[in-house]
C-alpha cells in the first residue's frame, strides 16, 4: 500500500563555463530586478485604490527588454514566491513577516526552474556528470549521489554563495512506503535538554562529541581584526574579505555535516524523541555566546523531526514553559526558588541530588511520552 509523497533534494557543485556563468548572474538580476518592481507596483497600487493587485512578469518586458535574455520559468518562479509570500503574512501576520525588497549585496542569490514535461522528453535532466537545463544547455557538476529510478524530477534552484561557488539543489518527488506508527515507551523514547556548552544533554545523561569550532573560531577573530585595519575597498582589503568567507562557509559547512550525522544515528537508534518548544532567537540574544549554538540546536531540531516521520517514529515538542529543570524527576515537587545559575541542586522534599540539565531531559521524556499518551487516547 502506497504511503505519503515525500520530497527529496540532491544538492551538487555547478561548474559552468564563462558564458554559462554570465547567463546565470543576468538570471540572478533579473529576478531580483522584478521582485523588486513588482513589490514596488503592489504597494503603489493599494495606496492609490485600496486593493491588492499583482502584475505578471509580462508586464514588465516591454519597459525591460533584458528580461527577454533569461529563461521565463524563473521569471513566473518569483511572481509565485510573492503571491505566495503575501497569502502567508494575510493568513498569519504573526508567524510571516510583510514582503521585503532584496538588496544586491545580500549575497543571497537564487533562481528556480521547474521542469517540464515535453515530447522529446524532460526539460531538466540530472545526469552522471553535470545537469540540462533550458537556456543554459549542460553544466558540469560534481554528482555525488545518483537518484533512485523511480524518484520524479521536479525542480532545481540555482544559487550563489557568497564565496562565488554555484551550487543546484535538485528536488525529486516520489511515493514512500506505507510506514507503520512505531509505538514509544519509557525505554525507547529519549529526551534532548538544549545545553549552551555541548549542544544537547540527553535523558541518559550523555553529551555529543561536537568537533572543536574554537580553532576556526580564533583563527576568524584574527582574520577580522586585520581586515579593520586595512583601507576600506583596496585589493587587499577585497582578498581579506573572501578569505574570510572561505572561512565562515567552513564552519557551517562542518556544523551541517555533525548535525546531520547526530540527528541520523538518534533517529534509528530510538523510537520517539521529546524536546522543548525553546524561543533560540530569544535565547541567542539573552545569553553571550549562545547565538552559535542556538541556531545549531533549532538546525538540529528540525533535521531531528523530519528523519523520524520518515521512518513513523514521533518527535514529541513539549511547551516551552514547562518548568522542566525546576521540576524533581524522583519525586515530582517543582522547586519555585530554583536560580538559574545553579547546575546542581538537591530537591527540598525528597533530598534527591540532581543535574541541572540531565533532570530536564528526563523531564523531557515523560512529560511529553505523556502528551503523547493522552493525545492518542482521545483520538481514539
Amino acid at each position: 500500500m502506497p504511503g505519503e509523497k515525500w520530497n527529496t533534494a540532491i544538492k551538487i557543485r555547478l561548474y559552468p563555463s564563462p558564458e554559462q556563468a554570465e547567463l546565470m548572474e543576468k538570471t540572478f538580476g533579473c529576478c531580483r530586478w522584478l521582485w523588486n518592481h513588482i513589490l514596488a507596483d503592489v504597494q503603489e497600487f493599494y495606496a492609490a485604490a485600496d486593493l491588492h493587485f499583482i502584475p505578471t512578469p509580462a508586464h514588465y518586458k516591454k519597459e525591460a527588454p533584458f528580461l527577454r535574455e533569461v529563461d521565463s520559468q524563473p521569471l513566473c518562479t518569483v511572481h509565485q514566491n510573492l503571491r505566495r509570500a503575501f497569502l502567508d503574512f494575510f493568513r498569519n501576520p504573526g508567524a510571516f513577516q510583510y514582503p521585503q525588497f532584496k538588496m544586491k549585496k545580500s549575497g543571497k542569490d537564487s533562481f528556480t526552474v521547474y521542469c517540464r514535461q515535453y515530447r522529446t522528453g524532460p526539460s531538466i535532466r540530472l545526469l552522471g556528470n553535470g545537469l540540462q537545463m533550458p537556456k543554459l544547455g549542460f553544466i558540469k557538476a560534481a554528482v555525488h549521489r545518483k537518484p533512485l529510478h523511480w524518484w520524479d524530477l521536479r525542480m532545481v534552484t540555482v544559487s550563489r554563495t557568497a564565496t562565488g561557488k554555484y551550487f543546484a539543489s535538485v528536488i525529486f518527488a516520489y511515493q514512500a512506503k506505507k510506514q507503520e506508527a512505531v509505538e514509544p515507551t519509557q525505554k525507547t523514547t529519549l529526551g534532548l535538554n538544549h545545553s549552551i556548552s555541548s549542544l544537547y544533554v540527553d535523558s541518559e545523561g550523555r553529551r555529543p562529541e561536537m568537533p572543536s569550532w574554537k580553532r576556526p573560531q580564533k583563527k576568524l577573530a584574527e582574520m577580522q581584526r586585520k581586515l579593520s585595519r586595512m583601507q576600506k575597498g583596496s585589493r587587499n582589503y577585497q582578498e581579506q574579505q573572501q578569505k574570510i568567507r572561505l572561512l565562515h562557509e567552513h564552519i557551517a559547512n562542518q556544523r551541517r555535516d555533525f548535525i546531520h550525522k547526530e540527528s541520523r544515528r538518534i533517529a534509528n537508534a530510538w523510537d520517539a524523541v521529546c524536546v522543548r518548544d525553546a524561543d533560540l532567537n530569544g535565547l541567542a540574544q539573552k545569553l553571550k555566546g549562545a547565538k552559535v549554538m542556538a541556531s545549531g540546536f533549532g538546525m538540529f531540531r528540525d533535521c531531528l523531526r523530519y528523519k523520524l516521520q520518515r521512518q513513523g517514529k514521533a518527535c514529541i515538542t513539549v511547551d516551552r514553559y514547562t518548568p522542566t529543570a525546576k521540576t524533581c524527576h524522583e519525586c515530582g515537587f517543582v522547586h519555585e526558588g530554583l536560580g538559574q545559575r545553579e547546575k546542581i541542586w538537591t530537591c527540598p522534599h525528597c533530598g534527591a541530588a540532581l543535574s541541572r540539565e540531565v533532570n530536564a531531559a528526563r523531564n523531557l521524556r515523560d512529560m511529553g511520552l505523556f502528551q503523547y499518551k493522552s493525545k492518542e487516547t482521545s483520538a481514539a
